[in-house]
């Protein structure tokens, strides 16, 4: 079966999941998040064919999530480094932590995420920067954008009026 593309959409969502939407790509970003640059290691950690991963870390190139370096010349082999818009992904890798560990938790985690400093284990919470308030639903709430259908306008409209 063919994978639909989401290329043509106008939902910053569906643009993002045509380039990191499979999960073999986000585990990638995890990885090399967590200083995985080299082919085989990548292969080690997450048990993928070599040519399943030669597909996602060359889409995550093109993407421009990841850069691809040489590091050998004989023989010719490259190593994958997060570039700024990779490096930009964190936020949403420790989002998913986050909800996978208050929804659906394993019986000891395999990683913290921690302040710096103190070392405590970190509660995420996105914030506005402008405001500081909470991006949660008391504080936020969608508007149709420039490129929304009357179908969108219509259910964010539907949407807002329940929760007004």
């Amino acid at each position: 079966m063919e994978r639909k593309s989401f290329q043509d959409m106008t939902c910053p969502v569906a643009l993002t999941l045509e380039r990191v939407g499979e999960w073999w790509s986000i585990l990638i970003l995890r990885d090399a998040t967590h200083g995985i640059t080299r082919f085989d290691e990548f292969q080690k950690s997450l048990g993928i064919s070599p040519n399943s991963l030669t597909r996602r870390l060359g889409a995550l190139v093109e993407a421009g999530l990841l850069e691809r370096r040489r590091y050998s010349e004989r023989p010719p082999r490259d190593e994958y480094v997060l570039t700024e818009a990779g490096h930009a992904f964190r936020p949403v890798l420790i989002a998913l932590y986050a909800f996978g560990l208050e929804h659906f938790p394993p019986e000891a985690p395999n990683i913290r995420v921690v302040d710096k400093e103190s070392g405590i284990d970190v509660s995420p919470l996105m914030i506005d920067r402008t405001t500081g308030h909470p991006i949660d639903e008391e504080h936020s709430m969608f508007l149709p954008g420039p490129s929304a259908d009357d179908r969108l306008r219509a259910l964010i409209e539907r949407r807002n009026a329940h929760t007004s």
